[in-house]
């Protein structure tokens, strides 16, 4: 028989037990290890509590039986495999002031109904266990995680130290002129329970102790792998347990012991590209921090490879949200409450633009966009670093000194170009994450301003780079295919052009302009040209990485290589992507 307590309150240091409540639930010494598990369940369905297991032993009883012999870990063993792993609880034993130890287990408020496997919903109504019914048991969109307040929570639980930190970020805000519990609270990471101010989860996670931080959200972790290269174990591990603001400053410390740039001159400027531009990954990890499931038992996993950095984050993407319309979807928050701190102090965009911004930055520097792969109960966030086109990022930085802001979908459209070559609307508006009827606007506004040129007629209709913005790429006017190809002069792609084309005889694209190499003392475009045929011809099929690793070139350098082949007649492209495109003999 459970006997109920008052009150959700941890035992304290001195051993007083809580007092009675419907959010304390005693339970006997011969409980097993799935019985505690099933009562840890029905108390995270209700508003969460403390079970307390030997707690009504006495006397002479209590010097000869307690709790000691039931371990912490088949009672989280047992949660772990009722639950599917998406209940986290605190096991603490306590020994009380005559000797006996009590096993305490502290369950957190569940953010969604959780089931068992068999589907059974139960949850704690203050006296018993009792089934939910289905139309009960639908979740709750407003529940907060992180606005939770764990039952043995304190203020001892918080680190001055780290507290004084986030007070220095939210500097610019009204609230940093406040003591330092008013400032908590104004931020609402203190609360009022059980008569006294307690700290949220989302306090714990920005300004808790190490030991706040193990007993209360252990799956906070960050796990940093370095890699020496794509295909060998990784070199160098750390394991990280600390409130948001300082992993974030280590994770830095170590991405940036191992980053790279390169100096790009524009005009009388110098632009620095980095490997990983601390921008976009700073946005990244903010962004895996801050809307990760912490629900889950799961650490976040950030790997730096060479040539790119991939970030795990357990939890799916929020719901409706893919990697195919992320740039467009109205933004979800899965952890309001931390994601609003946070937004506060300056560290994340409130709008829920950082997807944008990362776009923004890779982009401008000619870089791939980030990648996105997902999967049912977690994320991957995958940004690229080898190469980049030097002559992209000039290109962007001079519209800027002339004063014309190039606009995230501005740079979508030229990058895909720069790369493939030509593409068709219905190519561009998935790129832009747009539906096909909404992109004439932006791409008439980008054929005014002399950006792009389109050619075709009907559903032939597609769009290049203009000779201006080509040659400031690093190519030339295009102009007519190269004569040892045997091949007939061709119009280049201009309105006055178009205009001219009967429809029964499209204008056939033009030839492509010989790619430069960069300088130094790699091969020459021929004998690029050459090595990209070659490998075709031995395996069937060369890919951008294929051409890369057998010349040493950039990303940009063996995209121009293939795209000229291809113009040229020589290749034929299969797949779509910059990772699943190959190129084949014709």
């Amino acid at each position: 028989m459970a006997v109920t307590l008052d009150a959700g309150q941890a035992i304290s240091p001195l051993g007083v037990l809580p007092p009675t409540g419907p959010t304390c639930v005693h339970l006997p010494l011969n409980v097993t290890p799935q019985e505690l598990a099933r009562y840890a369940v029905g108390l995270a369905n209700a508003r969460g509590g403390t079970l307390l297991v030997g707690a009504d032993l006495v006397g002479q009883e209590a010097a000869e039986r307690d709790a000691g012999e039931l371990h912490p870990l088949m009672v989280t063993h047992a949660i772990f495999e009722l639950s599917g792993g998406r209940l986290t609880v605190n096991v603490q034993h306590h020994r009380l002031p005559g000797g006996a130890r009590v096993l305490a287990v502290f369950v957190p408020q569940a953010p969604y109904v959780l089931a068992a496997p068999d589907g059974a919903v139960i949850a704690w109504d203050g006296a018993h266990l009792v089934p939910v019914t289905p139309a009960e048991g639908e979740p709750q969109a407003d529940q907060d995680y992180t606005a939770t307040v764990p039952p043995d929570a304190s203020l001892a639980d918080l680190d001055p130290g780290e507290v004084a930190r986030l007070r220095g970020l939210g500097r610019r805000i009204s609230a940093s002129g406040l003591p330092d519990l008013d400032f908590l609270r104004e931020l609402g990471l203190l609360v009022p329970s059980g008569g006294a101010l307690r700290p949220t989860l989302a306090a714990i996670l920005l300004a808790g102790t190490p030991a706040a931080l193990r007993a209360h959200v252990p799956q906070a972790e960050v796990c940093f792998y370095h890699h020496v290269n794509s295909e060998a174990e990784f070199q160098f591990r750390e394991d990280l347990l600390r409130p948001i603001p300082a992993l974030l400053t280590r994770l830095a410390e170590l991405i940036q012991a191992r980053n790279r740039f390169t100096p790009v001159q524009v005009g009388l400027f110098r632009i620095e590209v980095w490997d990983q531009d601390e921008a976009v990954y700073r946005e990244a990890l903010l962004n895996a921090l801050t809307h990760r499931d912490y629900t889950l038992r799961d650490a976040v996993h950030v790997h730096h490879h060479p040539e790119r950095l991939d970030i795990l984050n357990p939890g799916g993407l929020p719901g409706g949200i893919t990697p195919g319309n992320i740039l467009r979807h109205q933004p979800k928050r899965r952890n309001p409450l931390l994601a609003e701190v946070l937004s506060r102090l300056g560290l994340v965009e409130r709008a829920g633009v950082g997807v944008d911004k990362m776009y923004s930055l890779l982009l401008r520097h000619g870089k791939e966009p980030p990648e996105y792969t997902t999967y049912a109960d977690a994320v991957t966030l995958t940004l690229h670093s080898p190469g980049f086109d030097a002559h992209f990022a000039r290109f962007v930085a001079r519209k800027q000194e002339e004063m014309q802001t190039l606009s995230l979908d501005m740079l979508i459209v030229l990058s895909l170009l720069a790369r493939e070559g030509e593409a068709t609307r219905a190519t561009l508006a998935r790129a832009l994450q747009l539906p096909e009827d909404r992109t004439p606007r932006l791409l008439r506004g980008m054929e005014e301003h002399a950006l792009i040129v389109r050619g075709g007629v009907g559903r032939g209709i597609a769009y290049t780079l203009s000779d201006e913005v080509r040659m400031a790429l690093g190519g030339e006017k295009v102009v007519a295919r190269s004569a040892e190809h045997g091949r007939e002069p061709d119009r280049v792609h201009t309105p006055e052009a178009e205009a001219s084309v009967r429809p029964a005889a499209p204008p056939r694209r033009s030839a492509p302009a010989q790619p430069r190499p960069d300088p130094g003392s790699g091969p020459s475009a021929a004998e690029v040209r050459a090595i990209a045929l070659a490998l075709a011809r031995e395996k069937g099929r060369v890919r951008n990485a294929d051409l890369r690793e057998a010349c040493g070139l950039n990303t940009q350098q063996a995209w121009r290589t293939l795209r000229w082949l291809v113009q040229a007649g020589l290749l034929r492209k299969t797949g779509t992507g910059t990772r699943d495109a190959a190129y084949e003999l014709v």
